[in-house]
């Protein structure tokens, strides 16, 4: 099979032809149908994600075909599924509680395990999958295994938005734009928040009610102005401390702060403002991936047509330019969110 190989931190992903995988006895192997392209991928590529080594095949975010199955898997050839990046065992008490995006024996492709970038990938613990609708593209269906299954399950799994509250957005990439889709289906105002311009205007194409450049001035007082008060809950899509402040500070007494972004690397460490939290009694929450029994809720969403995903993809690529969108996120990134969709060269 053609796979992209991270071979060296920073430079362009090696092109190799390499052996198919076979599947685990509870497992599938897929032929990879389309691959998203996260900024989880870029910490990888960048050396600052700590599980992420040279001869790592990346690659999370996927859709495909089953073309074998193990003897335990209930999946078969032919089958068409979407796959949430993180593959729970099933048997802990984690899993067992309904909470799989925390099992500590979750298996996870792209990052320890080869990934999607590639023709073919192997998927351990097929139970995670979901089948995909028929009425769902699967260039479309690749974005929702990181980036709207992690929007999806901040917004009800944790923070549990609330039509007619205010939602602060900060970061408009990938899982910005879908919390803010999810958002304003769920019946929130939104507001959101980034340095890009055209971002910013992407984003009020899809419906926010506001939008703010931070480098204008103090974002967080910006949206305690706008919305009368403070952002009932708001959301960090980026991982660094000065959007994570801002998300904080933004927020109405009694608010809800999701770190959805990664903090990794220098960033894994930072620091905040606690007194925000004390004083206004926020409540704090991490949150990474979703457990795989949710599929059917956001499915279900997506195939009543009460909400689009169609206009995140802002660019079909092939696999040999899966380097260059990578390089894209060193600085500020150009609206949508690229998908692989060619692995033939």
């Amino acid at each position: 099979m053609r796979a992209a190989v991270l071979r060296a931190y920073n430079a362009d992903l090696s092109i190799e032809d390499l052996p198919d995988p076979a599947p685990e006895a509870d497992g599938v192997v897929l032929r990879t149908i389309a691959c998203g392209i996260c900024r989880s991928d870029w910490h990888g590529w960048t050396g600052e994600h700590p599980r992420v080594k040279p001869g790592q095949i990346q690659g999370h975010e996927y859709c495909g075909e089953v073309v074998e199955a193990g003897p335990l898997s209930a999946w078969k050839p032919g089958d068409r599924v979407v796959a949430p990046f993180i593959l729970a065992c099933g048997r802990c008490p984690a899993c067992q509680s309904g909470h799989q995006n925390t099992c500590p024996d979750q298996r996870l492709p792209g990052f320890v395990e080869p990934g999607a970038f590639a023709e073919y990938v192997a998927v351990p613990l097929s139970h995670n999958l979901a089948r995909l609708p028929e009425t769902l593209s699967p260039t479309v269906a690749a974005g929702l295994g990181c980036r709207v299954t992690t929007a999806w399950h901040a917004l009800t799994g944790r923070a549990e938005l609330r039509a007619g509250e205010w939602l602060a957005v900060h970061g408009t990439g990938g899982i910005g734009l879908a919390t803010l889709l999810l958002g304003k289906a769920l019946g929130a105002r939104v507001v959101v928040v980034d340095v890009v311009p055209e971002k910013l205007a992407h984003a009020r194409g899809f419906g926010a009610d506001a939008a703010i450049d931070a480098r204008d001035g103090d974002t967080a007082a910006a949206i305690v102005d706008l919305t009368g008060g403070g952002a009932d809950v708001s959301v960090e899509a980026l991982g660094i401390a000065q959007t994570t402040n801002a998300s904080i500070e933004c927020l109405a007494p009694l608010g809800r702060h999701v770190q959805v972004g990664m903090p990794v690397g220098h960033t894994a460490r930072m620091e905040i403002n606690m007194n925000a939290v004390y004083m206004k009694n926020l409540a704090l929450y991490g949150t990474r991936g979703m457990p795989s029994w949710r599929y059917p809720s956001l499915l279900a969403l997506i195939e009543q047509g009460a909400v689009d995903f169609a206009p995140l993809i802002a660019r079909e690529v092939r696999l040999s330019e899966a380097s260059d969108e990578l390089r894209a996120f060193n600085g500020p990134t150009a609206p949508g969110v690229a998908v692989i969709t060619d692995f033939s060269q």
